[in-house]
This record gives structure tokens, C-alpha cells and sequence, in this order.
């Protein structure tokens, strides 16, 4: 469960407010109330069968990414956590890279919808990712 840090926080504080990310090795580039861009380095140690990045580790990079975008979206006072997530894999991923794009397809008040995108360094699809936050008021 995350909640809203102070208006004035920058990107970096907010990503701090959420440790697991920093397991993940996850540089965030931009974001904004619109969506959110980052990358995270292919490593062996994170892989299965045939050097292809692990689907769990994907989806813990996308889940991320979309949380903040959730974050930014948040009115004052309220957190979020996540209440479904589903995760499209089209390609591995074996080197190089992997490239975030969250983007908010909706910012109501009692639910927030981000879909993320992940892609290798050739810019294909590797998966897709929609997941969706409940706005936890009063917290």
C-alpha cells in the first residue's frame, strides 16, 4: 500500500516511499500524472530457462511503474494499492534492456487504470500489462 507523498516531493523521493523497487534496479527517466518512462538492466541472475528474463520479475517492473503513475494520480491524503493486474507476454527478452511506458488510461476517483508496456531495445512488444488501483480515501 502506497500513499501520496508531499506535493513538493520530486520522482526520486517518491520511488524511495517504495523499497521493493530498488530490488528491482528500476531507473526512472520521467513521469508525471500522464504516465511514467523507465528501464532496468537484462541480468543473468534473473533469468529462467535460456537466458529470458523471469515473467514474475516483469510483472513486479510493471506493477511498479504503473503504482507510481497511480501515486502521482492520487488526491491529497488517499494511498493506493493494487486490486488486479493482468500481464500479456508476447516475445522474451534475453539481452540488453527492458523499457517501461505506463501511461493512465483512468483517473476516477475510487479506482485508477494504468497500463504499462514493456519492450526490448529494438522497441517490440515484449509485454503489456493493465492493472488496476484502488483510491484508498482517508489515509
Amino acid at each position: 500500500m502506497t500513499t501520496r507523498p508531499a506535493a513538493n516531493a520530486d520522482l526520486t523521493a517518491l520511488v524511495r516511499t517504495m523499497p521493493f523497487m530498488s530490488g528491482l534496479d528500476i531507473e526512472i527517466l520521467s513521469g508525471d500524472k500522464s504516465g511514467a518512462v523507465g528501464r532496468a538492466p537484462w541480468a543473468a541472475d534473473r533469468t529462467t530457462f535460456g537466458d529470458v528474463l523471469h515473467g514474475g520479475y516483469l510483472m513486479a517492473l510493471a506493477d511498479s511503474v504503473g503504482a507510481l503513475v497511480a501515486v502521482l494520480n492520487l488526491p491529497e491524503g488517499a494511498g493506493t494499492s493494487t486490486i488486479e493486474s493482468k500481464t500479456n507476454f508476447f516475445r522474451p527478452l534475453t539481452s540488453g534492456d527492458v523499457n517501461l511506458t505506463a501511461t493512465l488510461v483512468h483517473g476516477g476517483k475510487t479506482t485508477i487504470v494504468v497500463q504499462t508496456d514493456i519492450t526490448n531495445d529494438a522497441g517490440k512488444l515484449v509485454t503489456r500489462t493493465t492493472q488496476t488501483q484502488a483510491v484508498l480515501a482517508s489515509f
